[in-house]
């Protein structure tokens, strides 16, 4: 029961993060918006994700992890209702931001549920395992019912699909035992300038490649962005109970993982999000054709991740890690010779190396990190790389609608997009290479 709650639930917050992107051009049509509005119902999601993640497990802890899972499932399904009848853009972006800060209260709780139910450390092992082939199935899952949905009972049900599913989970946890609840303190000044620096941003670069970087309330809202991230800072620095221990990043490991998570979810999530518009606005795709196109890149997910942990465990965490960026890379400057007139098969094969070079990367990557810090700050550091991965995946989203926005030709702006993707993971690789073999080394007084 606890295990089939648990995953219904990280099921359902991994496959919203990425079936909403086929269907935005209909969207797009449907509610009259053009690419700024489509951007915020993709970020709109992770970004309130990401902002929230860091002091969600301190709820979590606080009022019962079981308590949390529930209100936040709750909340998710109320969200996933008022997208699906939404009349206008503001609401439906409205509603995404509430369904993502739902997300952010399940995703900790979930996975404080598995740990209570299986307190048996190999039971608990396999446990942790299927719900994370749980997430990597929704992730595979997400662009191909996405298409489905669109395509044969239109956009609204995307999210009208997370109801029975969000039902049936609740009906489960009504059978779990109730979570104790932990002393946890909530750090109110960080987590605010967070979601103001983070969302700032985002509307910035959002607003400033759709009307241009000089109009004064862009201009604005990126200096309030900086102002709200020193903000952040000092509170993390200053505070008696910071939701990010700067101290962790005394630890180049640390660093390095932080930054290569980052570049992975944006050269992803951004590729997802230029091929969806690609494949239909460019090439005349049905969005069920275009969610097909996305299954070479995704199905291989769940079985490279269990091979990268098998060669982390053989030959080291770097070895993986710098495979993967550069495959990523590699296939990323393969999709710049993509034209109007490619050969959609070939596109599909094009995207491959990066679903496979972000699947090899991230296991190790994760084991690297884990390595680097004590055992009381694992919790911690996962919730940071999973915020900065998230974070990734939102600026790609608004960085790359900018390129296209601000290019002379959707093709002009999508090959930008791929070359400073490609630029960024092979930065990244270079970063891996500098660590010394044997990474991992805890980090002093953390």
């Amino acid at each position: 029961m606890v295990l089939g709650a648990a995953l219904l639930g990280f099921f359902l917050i991994s496959l919203d993060a990425l079936i909403v992107t086929v269907a935005l051009p209909d969207i797009g049509r449907s509610l009259g918006v053009g690419m700024s509005g489509l951007q915020w119902v993709v970020d709109g999601y992770t970004l309130i994700f990401a902002a929230l993640m860091l002091s969600a497990g301190a709820l979590s802890d606080r009022i019962g992890a079981r308590r949390a899972y529930g209100g936040g499932l709750v909340l998710f399904a109320l969200a996933s209702a008022a997208c699906g009848l939404a009349p206008g853009i503001g609401v439906l972006v409205a509603a995404r931001l509430v369904q993502g800060g739902a997300a952010a209260v399940m995703m900790p709780a979930s996975l404080a549920l598995v740990r209570q139910g299986f307190p048996d450390q190999a039971k608990r092992a396999r446990a942790i395992a299927v719900w994370t082939v749980g997430g990597a199935v929704a992730v595979a899952a997400g662009p191909v019912v996405g298409g489905a949905l669109t395509a044969s009972v239109g956009w609204r049900w995307i999210f009208f699909v997370n109801l029975p599913a969000g039902l049936l989970a609740l009906a489960l946890l009504a059978r779990v035992p109730a979570s104790p609840r932990l002393p946890a303190r909530l750090d109110a000044v960080g987590q605010v300038t967070a979601v103001v620096a983070m969302g700032a941003l985002t509307y910035g670069v959002i607003d400033g490649g759709d009307k241009g970087f000089g109009r004064p309330l862009v201009l604005v809202a990126l200096l309030v962005a900086v102002v709200a991230a020193a903000a952040f800072l000092a509170a993390q620095a200053r505070g008696a109970h910071p939701m990010l221990p700067l101290p962790l990043f005394r630890s180049r490991v640390v660093a390095v993982s932080l930054v290569v998570g980052f570049m992975l979810n944006a050269a992803y999530y951004g590729g997802v999000f230029i091929f969806s518009l690609y494949l239909q606005q460019q090439r005349g795709q049905t969005a069920l054709h275009a969610g097909v196109m996305f299954i070479p890149m995704t199905a291989l997910v769940a079985v490279v991740n269990l091979a990268s942990a098998k060669l982390a465990a053989r030959f080291g965490p770097r070895m993986p890690m710098v495979s993967g960026q550069l495959v990523g890379a590699a296939g990323l400057v393969a999709l710049t010779t993509v034209g109007a007139h490619t050969n959609v098969w070939m596109v599909a094969a094009l995207m491959v190396p990066v679903g496979l070079g972000g699947a090899l990367t991230v296991p190790a990557l994760t084991a690297l990190l884990l390595d680097a810090v004590p055992a009381e700050r694992a919790g911690t550091a996962g919730a940071v790389l999973n915020t900065g991965r998230q974070v990734g995946g939102a600026i790609a989203v608004a960085v790359f609608g900018a390129l296209l926005a601000g290019a002379g030709t959707f093709l002009t702006g999508m090959r930008w997009g791929m070359l400073v993707a490609a630029a960024g993971l092979v930065l990244t690789t270079a970063a891996t290479l500098s660590l010394p073999r044997g990474s991992g080394h805890r980090v002093a007084g953390a």
